[in-house]
């Protein structure tokens, strides 16, 4: 999972990270890197720093440190050594590497009328690790059917708690088709290259043989697109929560598509208590609701409804 971002560091960094136990290297959900700044990498919900001696530690003091020549070295290899040929990714804010990594960047701000126009002297990275678990739609999926009919669906859970993951194998599990559902056409609206982590346009990741993916295009008007033109059975996208995305759903569920999406947020009452997402959800788009959480590990169904907002788990 880790080899296809170790290739891209620079060699000195990737030496720095040696010293990490093997096992700890694995298990990286984010490794951040700071210019002259103390490396940190992510991982079970805990932020440690990268020390010479003893691996991690979650103290700061005697930490190897994320050179200035390490940050143009790394920002050289992710860019291909033209940021030129980079400058949409840089404009939004990540470029997506090989294997459907997400490597985030933050600097200096370029605008242009009032917009941004790319990101210069890049000063911060954050290398997100795209996992691919295969079956983590396993004991979900057939919570999402009713006689042999896919319930639009809204994912609502915090960060780094397995939306993006469940997503993905939700695509692939449908495209398949399972003994709950049969195979159905799916498109992806994917803005932020994290569902099938496309690269060049093409999935990295597994989602499926019947998938289309759009890639790095806005959701409300992605959805529209694939409406039009690519006649999906189902829809899915991430993040949902401007107005917009609400027209581009009920237009969805109008034309007889399921819809499934996810939301950041710690429950549906929090999500209910933000005006634009809680018209979305009095349209009546969804029929199922789902929270995740990370306990006792990333993933956890902590919670499940109907369209009527009751708890169906009982």
């Amino acid at each position: 999972m880790m080899e296809d971002i170790l290739r891209v560091l620079p060699d000195s960094l990737r030496t720095k990270l040696k010293f990490l136990p093997s096992e700890e290297l694995e298990q990286i959900e984010e490794l951040r890197l700071r210019i002259e700044r103390p490396i940190e990498y992510v991982g079970g919900g805990i932020s440690r720093f990268v020390k010479e001696r003893g691996g991690g530690t979650e103290r700061s003091e005697g930490a190897l440190m994320f050179t200035k020549e390490e940050g143009a070295q790394l920002l050289s290899r992710l860019s291909h050594h033209s940021l030129y040929m980079m400058e949409e990714e840089m404009r939004r804010g990540y470029i997506t590497i090989q294997g459907g990594h997400r490597v985030g960047i933050s600097g200096k701000v370029v605008l242009e009328d009032g917009r941004v126009k790319l990101i210069r002297d890049v000063a911060s990275f954050n290398i997100r690790v795209a996992r691919e678990q295969k079956g983590a739609a396993d004991k979900v999926l057939p919570l999402l059917t009713e006689r042999g009919q896919l319930l639009s669906t809204l994912i609502i859970s915090p960060p780094q708690c397995g939306k993006t993951t469940l997503l993905r194998d939700l695509a692939r599990q449908i495209s398949e088709g399972t003994k709950e559902v049969a195979a159905r056409k799916v498109s992806i609206v994917d803005e932020r290259s994290e569902i099938a982590g496309c690269v060049g346009g093409i999935p990295q990741k597994d989602v499926g043989p019947r998938t289309d993916v759009l890639d790095a295009c806005p959701k409300a008007e992605g959805m529209m697109m694939m409406i039009r033109s690519m006649s999906p059975d189902v829809l899915i996208t991430d993040e949902i929560g401007r107005s917009e995305d609400g027209y581009a759903l009920e237009e969805a569920t109008h034309a007889g598509i399921a819809v499934i999406a996810s939301v950041h947020g710690r429950d549906l009452k929090d999500i209910m208590r933000r005006p634009t997402l809680s018209r979305i959800l009095q349209a009546g788009v969804f029929q199922r609701y789902l929270v995740l959480s990370r306990r006792p590990r990333v993933g956890t169904l902590s919670g499940m409804y109907d369209e009527h907002f009751a708890d169906c788990r009982r």
